[in-house]
């Protein structure tokens, strides 16, 4: 099997020639591995494509995951200019604007001018436009698309990549636009104090992200990741789950699974009691279910209560076996999660969440060898 064919059996819960390998990897990580410039290889299309690239071929992934979409050819002009420093480089926009963009993190962002997030009491859903134009990387933090230019980097992907690997596109979740809206805290009380108005919110966001979503699928790609990190138990409960996350990843999973393309949910830390609902949504796989400590989910018990129904991707712990663990205690955990999770198909051997960023390069090569030894 090539590895696009591995991974797509995968997905549809057969077994395939072995376990394949695909993780997530943060940004820290990724500048650290490739010594690339932290600003550019956040802003061209071309330096983010060559990085995904030489990094799916460092760690033998069977497959690459575009996170960032939308890079504006003419990022170079906006700049008047970028500082060396020892943390990384500053630059400053032509409105005045500075951004710290980190070697080992994803960049920080210092406006010239604060603004504070609306209330939601004065606050117009329609005012939401139609067309998203940005991505909620993390709080404080937004990418912004060239929207004549939103899925070049895919397109540059496929040409580098071919068909041999699996291609992965990937959107956010409705639920953390209205996060990055209001502010996490504010957010979370309007939940409670204004759960109808949050739920109109909700819905307009989750036109733009289904519309994002489907052009994607017109890419040639093989699934897409709904990125959906503060969905867990540390933040809401199952009720406001099922409220204010279900109902609209539900919309964008379905949408995408009638274009024939695989749709899984990324959710970070303890979601054990909500594995059944996540499910619900239509989604064809999770991604993380983190392990304790992190989280709480065990591989064995959610391969038996979800995993005839959707594919499981994820639960080695990235701190506590890959980065602070040897290569020995790696090796161990793969083969752990390889014996339980491969019996019957429909499980890809990957960190939970995003490797951090001083991970050691020899620990992540061990899972690829891991797969192959057990095949």
């Amino acid at each position: 099997m090539i590895p696009r064919e591995r991974i797509a059996t995968t997905m549809n819960l057969e077994e395939p020639d072995r376990v394949p390998v695909m993780c997530q990897m943060s940004f820290g990580f990724m500048l650290l591995q490739t010594g690339f410039s932290p600003s550019e290889f956040w802003l061209s299309a071309e330096l983010f494509t060559e990085g995904l690239l030489k990094l799916r071929e460092i760690y033998s992934f069977d497959g690459i995951l575009i996170s960032l979409h939308g890079h504006s050819p003419r990022w170079q002009k906006n700049i008047i200019k970028i500082k060396d420093e020892e943390r990384g480089e500053v630059v400053t926009w032509k409105n005045g604007d500075k951004t710290l963009f980190l070697k080992n993190d994803l960049p920080r962002h210092f406006p010239i001018k604060e603004s504070s997030p609306p209330s939601i009491s004065n606050f117009s859903p329609e005012s939401i436009p139609e067309e998203i134009n940005f991505i909620p990387v993390s709080q404080g933090l937004e990418f912004f698309f060239d929207l004549e230019h939103k899925y070049d980097v895919f397109e540059l992907i496929k040409k580098g990549a071919g068909d041999k690997y699996s291609i992965h596109g990937e959107v956010t979740s409705p639920f953390d636009y209205l996060l990055n809206l209001f502010g996490i805290e504010r957010a979370m009380v309007y939940l409670v104090q204004e759960p109808s108005k949050s739920r109109e919110i909700l819905q307009r966001y989750t036109e733009g992200v289904k519309k994002i979503a489907l052009e994607q699928t017109q890419h040639n790609i093989d699934a897409i990741k709904i990125s959906s990190p503060y969905a867990g138990t540390g933040f809401i409960s199952p009720a406001f789950y099922r409220e204010f996350v279900l109902p609209y990843e539900a919309q964008i999973a379905r949408a995408v699974r009638v274009r024939g393309v695989y749709v899984y949910t990324h959710t970070c830390g303890a979601i054990d009691d909500r594995l059944e609902m996540m499910v619900e949504a239509g989604i064809s796989g999770i991604e993380c279910l983190d392990p304790p400590p992190l989280g709480d989910v065990l591989l064995d018990d959610a391969k038996k209560r979800i995993g005839d129904r959707i594919f499981i991707k994820g639960n080695i712990d990235p701190v506590n076996v890959l980065l602070l663990g040897t290569e020995e205690i790696v090796r161990k955990d793969a083969e752990f999660r390889i014996e339980v999770g491969k019996p019957g198909g429909g499980y890809i051997l990957s960190t939970a969440c995003s490797i951090a960023p001083h991970t050691k390069r020899e620990n992540v090569q061990v899972l690829r060898r891991v797969a192959e030894n057990m095949n």
